[in-house]
């Protein structure tokens, strides 16, 4: 799958977004603003406006509470990627506004505005959404608010962004992917040009719109440029969820980290793992699709890159085996083994097999560090993983169609071994042009052999285009200052985001 680029599809351009906050099912991770206290708002008129790069097959909240059993608001993505407005009141009264369109692109960021005004005579002008600056008018269900109906929204109760607050207190239904620009207008009914316009490639990009708007009394702009992280009771400027606004209405994080916040925006968007391209026995996904788990089923699962069709430039990323569970090969027969590399042949979802037993596939292998390729011993390379932990550094030469890797920061020698402190010994690979797919995917994928199906553990990595889900303790960038890498990139490589493929690719 070639990446969908949005929006930034040029190495400099207009309004920068400088962070994303990163969410996950896995941890449950939200944002909270404790209202309690706090005078009722407007009920009948707002505007959410939020950029949101997700994940598939989860039902995912950008907001959401749930007063009682019988009261409740939420906008959400369901599990099959329909957009979902909900209202519920205690009188019975379900008010639902459903998209037919499937939101299921996990390489861009989705600019979503939900623009609510029950004081509207038109029933159809009272829940409005709008996608990257186009209003949604095939919808599957339409049971809009009578006219001036008041809402659940902008009472006296927590606020919760990015999951679902449940009854009980808990929250369940988070995003998986990531949130930036988030504006709340208390009281605004507005339009998705306040929030972007279309630039010269017809391409929709955010605003700095902040001036232009009205916030209200409960209204907020979260931009999550600030470090700390907030816990409960702790809302102020400083932590991630401080509102720029100039209301004061600070968001408090749960399950939420300094890993969290990310440069992965929609004016540089990241690479990460696509879970559309997750074949055979397929990975469970987290962490805005940086982090993976191989399911034990004993088949041969692989995995491609959002952004690919490399076919020049030079590009570098990390790959951590975090608890591989079969290190070196695992077993004693040897039998399974992590593959990180590029594709060029495509992949077979009929086929349970390495990646690399396809001609124009490279992949560096755990269990004996040779790059391996049509389905051949491969050659002689570097050294095996032999740790939890481990970071294999993996270099893409296009300009010159050649790959190398580096092992903890020691590159390999072309002997078996990770022990030189610069790159010296790569492996020649197809020409892009001449391979089936006319251009490099990354891809991941483990190899479990015949005698062992069905006996395989799983194991747990995590891949890192710039966007890490693990801590890193040196923060290393590329030469122009993209990403966020555990070890020194090396001179002309470069990270893999929408700048640097504007600028390189």
């Amino acid at each position: 799958m070639v990446a969908f680029i949005l929006p930034a599809n040029s190495a400099t351009g207009g309004y920068e977004i400088g962070n994303s906050l990163r969410l996950s099912h896995s941890d449950n991770g939200f944002l909270e603003r404790t209202t309690a206290g706090v005078a009722d708002s407007n009920r009948r008129t707002f505007t959410f406006s939020w950029w949101t790069k997700i994940s598939v097959g989860v039902e995912q909240h950008l907001y959401g509470f749930r007063v009682n059993a019988n009261n409740a608001s939420f906008f959400r993505f369901n599990d099959n990627g329909q957009l979902r407005f909900a209202n519920e009141d205690n009188d019975g009264t379900v008010h639902r506004v459903e998209t037919n369109r499937l939101f299921r692109d996990t390489s861009a960021f989705y600019h979503i505005v939900l623009r609510v005004d029950t004081t509207q005579g038109t029933a159809a002008n009272r829940v409005r959404i709008y996608v990257n600056g186009v209003e949604e008018t095939s919808l599957a269900t339409t049971d809009y608010p009578a006219l001036n109906y008041q809402l659940e929204i902008n009472q006296t109760d927590s606020f919760i962004i990015g999951s679902m607050r449940n009854t009980n207190g808990t929250t369940t239904g988070a995003i998986e992917g990531y949130l930036a620009d988030v504006h709340f207008a208390d009281g605004q009914s507005l339009a998705p040009t306040v929030f972007g316009e279309t630039n010269d490639n017809g391409v929709w990009i955010p605003k700095n719109c902040k001036a232009d708007i009205t916030y209200g009394t409960r209204g907020f702009f979260l931009n999550f440029s600030e470090g700390n992280i907030g816990n409960s009771g702790e809302m102020a400027v400083g932590n991630i969820g401080a509102d720029y606004s100039g209301n004061g209405n600070h968001f408090a994080s749960g399950n939420v980290t300094t890993l969290d916040q990310t440069t992965d925006t929609p004016t540089n968007n990241f690479a990460t793992m696509n879970p559309l391209d997750n074949y055979y026995s397929a990975h469970t996904m987290s962490e805005g699709n940086v982090k993976f788990v191989t399911n034990g089923s004993g088949d041969g699962p692989f995995q491609t890159a959002t952004i690919g069709d490399l076919k020049q430039g030079k590009w570098y990323f990390e790959f951590k085996y975090t608890d591989p569970a079969h290190i070196g090969g695992g077993d004693a027969a040897g039998e399974f083994f992590g593959q990180i590399g590029i594709c060029g042949s495509g992949l077979s979802v009929a086929t349970d097999a390495a990646f690399s037993s396809f001609e124009h596939n490279f992949a560096y292998s755990s269990d004996n560090g040779r790059i391996k390729f049509n389905n051949t011993a491969g050659t002689v390379h570097g050294a095996s993983i032999s740790a939890d932990g481990q970071i294999i550094g993996f270099l893409i030469d296009l300009d010159n169609n050649r790959v190398t890797t580096h092992l903890n920061g020691q590159y390999a020698d072309g002997s078996g071994n990770h022990d030189e402190s610069s790159p010296t010994a790569y492996v020649s690979v197809t020409a892009p042009a001449s391979t089936p797919l006319g251009g490099y995917m990354i891809a991941f994928g483990e190899n479990v052999g015949s005698s062992e199906s069905g006996n395989q553990n799983t194991g747990t990595y995590e891949i890192n285009f710039g966007n890490p889900s693990f801590a890193i303790s040196s923060s290393n960038a590329d030469a122009d200052g993209h990403g966020n890498f555990e070890y020194a990139v090396p001179s002309g490589y470069f990270a893999l985001c929408t700048k640097n493929l504007a600028e390189y690719g």
